[in-house]
């Protein structure tokens, strides 16, 4: 045998071994491709999460000391609003023997009058004898002053629950038609319901922009965007969400312009995101970068790996991993402020020890590339209490909307989008400030024109405004 003979056999084998592999991996990745393709195929078709296991945990919570508090229905904490009596029968109904009396049980419920209420306004109209103007007052419970044609109107409170079921929990127009019609008699066309939701929403325009101001006046923000459709056309739903307030806006951009338009381009408070490029033009601002979304992308380049290039994203999964885990101890008051100190420290060294590496991967050097441009606002959580470590409070507000796209694709008109970012982030702030959101909307559309802008200020006044 010649002596290059075994050199070269032991490298084919090698290089077989290694197609084999590869071989193998095409074929793992080319399965998942034709997955993801007819995932996509299947709009209609229900979420899942892959397969279902073949021996799952039983749903529920499990018996014992852990269970926990028992949840049940609290009594009412108002008198009832009917009584009703049930007699007991004046014979046993197995034996007809006579019944006596011992005690008598309460037993509550809650239900929804089905009947609607018909208001009628007689409204005397008269005409002052000095100055000859005409005097037409109006009852609190109207909502304009319009008769004639327009004498026959839905009440405040029907049209706050309308707006309410459209742009909140996603009703389309011939859902809301038909849950009203078969519901409670109330007749409405789906032309008429979508009068009525923009109506609603000019009458809380006023709410809205305050709503801006409080976001641009925050010292944290967590913004975030999303796909949206406005005509046919692509736009994008950003949020910017704050501890008070959550303020949504539909435009064709994606860039930095929306993000300077509600926040401005000076903003120098503190920005919780996903990394999103134009977010980095605010260079006062204070940074901190999603770690949830940071994990996910680690997670992601561990599926496609091989061989040496898991070591990279599980170094990082680990690491981030090991910083919401600090974080949860200088929560939790089990960790001195010199230990957060030193422990953050090594954080610090371990990152850039990280970025110092050498990484071959092309998909593990573009996340190290991202990580060393965003070096600096990977741990600012750890330094700024208060700030979130991921954009949970902008991915949270987001959902709903995300939800509602797949009810009704997006809006048709630029007033309908327009509409939507009003109603969106009223009913959104309302609920961080635990307001009765129907009862505030209802109020506002039975104040006067010329009376709400001073409602607006005492239902959600801007601070230092």
């Amino acid at each position: 045998m010649n002596e290059n003979t075994a050199p070269r056999c032991v490298n084919c084998a090698r290089l077989e071994a290694k197609i084999v592999a590869l071989e193998k991996r095409v074929a793992e990745l080319e399965q998942l491709l034709a997955q993801a393709v007819a995932a996509q195929k299947r709009q209609a078709a229900p979420f899942s999460k892959g397969t279902p296991k073949e021996n799952p945990k039983k749903p529920g919570r499990k018996p014992g000391r852990n269970y926990g508090r028992k949840a049940y229905r609290p009594l009412p904490e108002h008198e009832p609003d009917q009584i009703l009596d049930v007699p007991l029968p004046a014979h046993c109904p197995h034996c007809r023997g006579q019944v006596q009396e011992d005690h008598i049980d309460q037993q509550f419920q809650v239900e929804i009058p089905r009947q609607p209420i018909l208001r009628r306004f007689d409204i005397h109209v008269g005409r002052c004898r000095c100055c000859g103007r005409s005097i037409r007052p109006r009852h609190a419970l109207q909502t304009s002053n319009a008769t004639g044609a327009a004498a026959s109107q839905l009440g405040p409170d029907l049209q706050a629950l309308m707006a309410l079921m459209k742009d909140k929990y996603g009703l389309s127009y011939g859902d809301l038609q038909g849950l009203l019609r078969e519901g409670f008699g109330i007749v409405v066309t789906r032309g008429g319901a979508a009068q009525v939701v923009l109506r609603v929403a000019r009458r809380a325009e006023g709410v809205y922009e305050n709503i801006g101001a409080i976001v641009r006046r925050s010292d944290t923000v967590y913004p975030d965007e999303t796909g949206w459709k406005v005509g046919g056309r692509l736009q994008w739903l950003w949020v910017f969400v704050t501890a008070t307030a959550t303020f949504y806006v539909i435009r064709p951009s994606r860039g930095y312009d929306v993000p300077a338009e509600v926040l401005g381009a000076d903003y120098d408070g503190r920005m919780g995101h996903d990394g999103w490029s134009p977010y980095d033009a605010f260079v006062q601002a204070i940074h901190q970068q999603c770690l949830a979304h940071l994990l996910r992308r680690a997670a992601g380049l561990l599926e496609r790996a091989i061989a040496g290039a898991v070591r990279f994203p599980r170094k990082v999964q680990a690491l981030l991993t090991d910083a919401l885990d600090l974080r949860d101890r200088r929560d939790g008051g089990t960790i001195s402020l010199a230990g957060l100190a030193s422990a953050r420290g090594r954080l610090e060294k371990r990152l850039d020890h990280l970025l110092d590496g050498h990484v071959s991967h092309e998909g593990n050097r573009k996340f190290q590339n991202h990580l060393a441009r965003h070096r600096e606002e990977i741990f600012t959580f750890l330094y700024e209490p208060g700030l979130e470590a991921t954009n949970w409070p902008a991915e949270q507000a987001i959902r709903p909307a995300v939800v509602n796209r797949k009810v009704f694709g997006g809006n048709r008109t630029p007033v309908g989008a327009h509409a939507q970012e009003i109603l969106a982030s009223f009913f959104a702030t309302c609920a961080q400030q635990m307001r009765d959101a129907l009862a505030a909307l209802s109020h506002l559309i039975r104040v006067p024109a010329d009376q709400r802008p001073d409602h607006v200020c005492q239902l959600l006044p801007v601070p230092g405004g």
